[in-house]
């Protein structure tokens, strides 16, 4: 029996820059950044008053009032990508079998909205109540158990939860589902809405935030000698993955094939990675064996990228030591530096960038990359300040989290 393959035929994106694939990729490549003062909350009392927020993002486009007042904002998010997906795909749910179509859905933080709000409420009433939606609003699974109810979806469904590495690793798994015949189709991705009042006093604390207050679109620069932190930022980006007879059956249109699955953990600090990233260059080694790709075949890197001391040094000691003299053909961008970064929802947007990439042959820049770090290899293609055009056939997206987490995907152009 041949191995099952596994497609891309939907995609949905909720960020900073847009509420579509297209639209988010289109001002990616234009060098356009999300990143502005914070209005959902007085973020002056902050060290840091600017992130990577959606503005004038509108639940009752995709939802109901009273079903969308019901779910944290992580999972209004996710569902709205997720109904953006789906639609792309042009799947008819009705004519499925439910069980062999599930949802498998990442966040590193879940309903911390939720959590707040209600804290809050806890505290000023006597006797204390909260809400009763506030557990099904604040768990971490809700995004996923939501986009099943909304779809009928009877398969396998979970929430993954491994800090930034949420979303490949649930797209990981997901694709895991349908090699193994468990099924034939799966929403998948990551989302998040960790911007919030204690989200970011808890990253200030850490100082793991940039803190150009003076300039925040400037504040993301991913492997540039003067960045000083990441920037905070929510979103969310869900795919429909497909069995490959599966899609060709219904004559799908199809982005692109899911090659391989990396994962693996430094087992080294809870928040650093080893200076040599050797967990992230196993997790790339792992995903690259796992497509039946050899190193030279890759064409496009989507880093982690985050903008943080180690995280840029790190990363770049692994594509290193991963591609040896390739890894100086390679174009490797990191979108962060324009949309920051949201967490566990990072990985499932770079994906759908990296499924773009392979469309249209055109690759996002590293914006604010004025100074290139020496520690961070000067003869590595990290796509300076402009898009550049080159015809990419294999993408690989590398994912990072604390707690040593490090999952990668590679994913190509279809070939029958």
């Amino acid at each position: 029996m041949s191995k099952r393959r596994v497609v891309i035929t939907g995609l949905g994106c909720i960020t900073a820059l847009g509420e579509s694939a297209d639209g988010v990729f289109a001002a990616l490549c234009d060098g356009k950044s999300g990143i502005s003062p914070i209005e959902s909350f007085d973020a002056s009392i902050y060290p840091v008053t600017f992130g990577g927020e959606i503005k004038n993002f509108d639940v009752s486009t995709y939802l109901e009032h009273r079903e969308g007042k019901r779910m944290d904002r992580f999972t209004q998010f996710a569902v709205a990508a997720a109904i953006q997906a789906v639609e792309d795909s042009r799947l008819d749910m009705s004519a499925e079998d439910p069980y062999r179509v599930g949802s498998i859905v990442g966040s590193g933080i879940g309903g911390i909205k939720e959590i707040e709000e209600q804290h809050i409420k806890l505290l000023s009433r006597t006797p204390p109540k909260v809400s009763p939606f506030c557990v099904p609003r604040l768990m971490g699974n809700a995004a996923s158990g939501n986009i099943a109810i909304r779809f009928g979806l009877q398969g396998a469904n979970m929430g993954i939860v491994s800090a930034c590495a949420s979303g490949n690793h649930a797209i990981g798994e997901a694709f895991c589902n349908i090699l193994a015949n468990r099924s034939d189709v799966m929403v998948t991705g990551g989302t998040e809405a960790a911007l919030t009042p204690i989200g970011l006093a808890s990253f200030c604390s850490a100082k793991s935030l940039s803190r150009r207050n003076e300039d925040p679109q400037a504040a993301s620069r991913p492997f540039d000698k003067d960045r000083d932190g990441f920037v905070l930022a929510e979103g969310a980006g869900i795919l429909v993955l497909e069995e490959l007879e599966h899609a060709q059956k219904r004559d799908a249109k199809i982005y692109a094939e899911l090659l391989g699955y990396g994962a693996t953990d430094d087992a080294h600090h809870i928040t650093a990675p080893p200076p040599d990233g050797g967990g992230a260059a196993k997790a790339m080694e792992l995903a690259m064996s796992d497509g039946g790709l050899q190193p030279e075949k890759v064409d496009y890197i989507n880093a982690h990228g985050t903008g943080t001391i180690l995280n840029d040094v790190a990363e770049s000691a692994a594509i290193r030591a991963v591609f040896d003299d390739h890894a100086y053909k390679l174009a490797v961008s990191s979108t962060k530096s324009c949309l920051g970064h949201s967490l566990g929802a990072t990985g499932a947007i770079e994906l759908i960038v990296c499924v773009k990439v392979i469309n249209n042959s055109l690759i996002p820049p590293t914006i604010n990359l004025e100074n290139q770090d020496p520690q961070c290899d000067p003869k590595i293609n990290f796509v300076p300040l402009k898009a550049q055009e080159r015809k990419v056939r294999v993408a690989i997206s590398n994912s990072l989290g604390f707690g040593g987490h490090n999952a990668c995907l590679a994913v190509a152009a279809i070939e029958n």
